[in-house]
């Protein structure tokens, strides 16, 4: 089931293993580094039926750390241009690339210098902004409740930020509202206490993420790729629920996203969230049953046998694989070899696997 194609409008995945997002903290002033360029033009020649960029940002005061990628004006498209076109020598790999606002979880260190800590004043922090005043954790700042002329203008980032990622070239466009990110803090009972009409019952917590979702699906070209993270599971007492997820799925759905994927916890630094083998399977199996929307699973997925489990009980139609192609990156290739699959890798290294 691994290597049986997927086309989703006009973009055909040569099989069901995605290159998941992989945040890198490596861009310089927004923009892909030589870093992005050897990283990605690597992960591009692995095999994989397509390849999703990590998290960028709408604005510079939208980022987790200063060192994020940033899609928010002509100069960077045309650096995401020359990295696509770089890609493009080597590989014909599908491109995807996730867009996203920080919110109360900006303004943060590169989790290898110091992690789950914000920056102070001194160190270059920002005003970070939320639906509500409420800390991410204790030692974190109290962020700023965004207003209705600020949401509105977020709103228009996000658009922004979709119509240069389409000039870009990429093939497909996810947004994110998970992860602890600002569309998870609006849709999240813990994060959100707004009593206006973007706070309160489940309808009003998701009407801010619905409006982005509409704006976005009429800017994104239909034959290629629309889709979302969402958040199954907060993983803490009154938090989201898997039924607050199917409500706002089957509104994506009806608006015309073309898939989902579903991540728990990261509301708040610490939750209940158990971490294992395909952890967040049963979330995919759950929303599969109740819509009918393409989904990818992610989550501590590694095994072939894992993935053709997913795959052929149909939870979920494809998968999104991260650390495995970093630390075995030749690990699809093999499976297909061993499956006797012709899976194509670069020339100069094919000896390598002969007997």
């Amino acid at each position: 089931m691994i290597f049986k194609k997927l086309k989703i409008n006009n973009i055909l995945l040569n099989n069901r293993v995605a290159v998941g997002p992989m945040c890198q903290y490596s861009a310089i002033n927004g923009r892909p580094s030589s870093w992005h360029f050897s990283h990605l033009q690597k992960l591009s020649q692995l095999g994989a039926g397509m390849l999703i960029l990590e998290s960028t940002f709408l604005s510079k005061n939208a980022t987790i750390s200063k060192n994020d990628l940033i899609l928010s004006n002509n100069p960077e498209k045309k650096s995401f241009k020359n990295l696509i076109k770089h890609i493009r020598q080597f590989s014909n790999i599908p491109l995807g690339i996730q867009i996203s606002h920080a919110g109360r979880k900006g303004s943060s260190h590169i989790p290898w210098e110091k992690f789950n800590s914000s920056l102070s004043k001194k160190e270059g922090g920002w005003t970070t902004y939320a639906p509500c005043s409420i800390k991410r954790d204790r030692s974190w700042p109290i962020p700023v409740k965004l207003d209705l002329k600020k949401i509105y203008k977020i709103r228009k980032d996000f658009v922004n930020s979709a119509q240069l990622a389409n000039q870009s070239g990429f093939d497909l466009l996810e947004v994110h509202m998970a992860h602890g990110y600002l569309l998870h803090q609006f849709f999240s009972p813990i994060s959100n206490k707004r009593t206006d009409e973007y706070g309160g019952n489940l309808i009003k917590r998701s009407r801010f993420l619905l409006e982005i979702a509409k704006d976005i699906r009429q800017c994104w070209p239909k034959e290629k790729i629309l889709g979302a993270r969402v958040t199954a599971d907060d993983c803490l007492k009154n938090g989201i629920t898997i039924d607050d997820c199917t409500y706002l799925v089957n509104e994506l759905k009806n608006i015309g996203f073309d898939y989902i994927t579903p991540s728990s916890g990261g509301i708040k630094p610490i939750t209940n969230k158990k971490i294992k083998p395909c952890y967040q399977v049963k979330y995919c199996h759950h929303l599969k049953k109740k819509i009918e929307i393409n989904v990818y699973a992610n989550g501590m997925i590694r095994t072939k046998k894992e993935i053709d489990s997913i795959i052929s009980n149909n939870y979920a139609d494809f998968v999104a694989i991260s650390k495995p192609f970093i630390n075995n990156p030749y690990w699809l290739f093999k499976i297909a070899k061993k499956d006797e699959i012709n899976l194509e890798i670069a020339k100069q290294y094919s000896r390598c696997f002969q007997p």
